[in-house]
């Protein structure tokens, strides 16, 4: 159940992150490691948001691992 405490918020904020990105950079004109990136613009548009969507997950699980409280922390496991 914790599991949409941060998969839903991320989605949100990759979905955000996405707009704001791609209003700034043309996904035509990106290169990665010195190279064009030869994809087409949905393909791009989806490989960012899922990256981006990484990246905000992987913030809100720090954000809920560091919300647990100092019983559970210190608790041994049964």
């Amino acid at each position: 159940m914790k599991a949409i405490l941060v998969l839903w918020p991320s989605f949100l904020m990759a979905g955000i992150a996405e707009v704001v990105f791609f209003t700034v950079v043309n996904p035509g004109q990106l290169y990665l490691f010195g190279e064009p990136v030869n994809y087409s613009a949905i393909s791009t548009y989806s490989i960012g948001f899922l990256g981006f969507w990484i990246v905000c997950a992987a913030s809100s699980l720090l954000t809920l691992f560091l919300l647990r409280s100092g019983g559970e922390v210190n608790t041994p496991p049964a």
